[in-house]
């Protein structure tokens, strides 16, 4: 039972009902933007590794923060361990965040679920890879307003970055709105 100030003693049906809610809303925050497909062809062991965020949508859980970089290796559940880092200048200090990641279809198809919060998961498609190397990638979310370039060097060529975010824009990502991260000290 559940006691709510005011009300006395209520059943706990409301909690379970906004538990199958959160549940439905992170199962639905797996997927892939309507007309994006990811790519096949996918090479895990080809994409473990450190990663450097070369651009990026705004959000809050990166707001402010530079020399963004994502690091992938292999949990012993066969899933993906993910640390993401990123230097917040204001407040003279490294944030980190640890992850998990899982495949939705096949291991062949980069189209994963991921994890920084319990059983909260939200969509980690690769769109676009460099697949004679795997230097660099472009990513998004569930959705249009999540989208990321990444390169294995703190640089990456303009002329790949302008690629990757025409291929963004024919996708219909928001590309104006884009953040070029800072990588000074690397």
């Amino acid at each position: 039972m559940i006691h709510y100030r005011g009300q006395g003693r209520v059943t706990n049906c409301r909690g379970v009902i906004g538990a199958i809610s959160a549940l439905l809303l992170a199962t639905a925050c797996t997927d892939i933007p309507e007309g994006v497909q990811p790519v096949t062809g996918f090479e895990l062991d080809r994409y473990l590794g450190k990663w450097y965020e070369i651009a990026r949508l705004d959000h809050s859980f990166e707001r402010g923060l530079t020399r963004i970089t994502a690091e992938y290796s292999l949990r012993d559940d066969g899933g993906v361990r993910v640390i993401n880092r990123g230097y917040d200048a204001k407040s003279g200090a490294w944030e980190e965040a640890e992850g998990r990641a899982y495949f939705v279809k096949s291991p062949d198809v980069g189209q994963l679920k991921v994890s920084f919060f319990g059983p909260f998961y939200g969509g980690y498609n690769i769109i676009a890879l460099d697949k004679s190397d795997y230097q660099y990638s472009l990513v998004s979310g569930p959705d249009r307003s999540y989208l990321w370039i990444l390169a294995r060097k703190p640089r990456l060529d303009a002329s790949i970055v302008e690629d990757l975010v025409m291929q963004a824009r024919e996708l219909g990502f928001p590309v104006d709105d884009l953040i070029f991260v800072e990588h000074s000290g690397e």
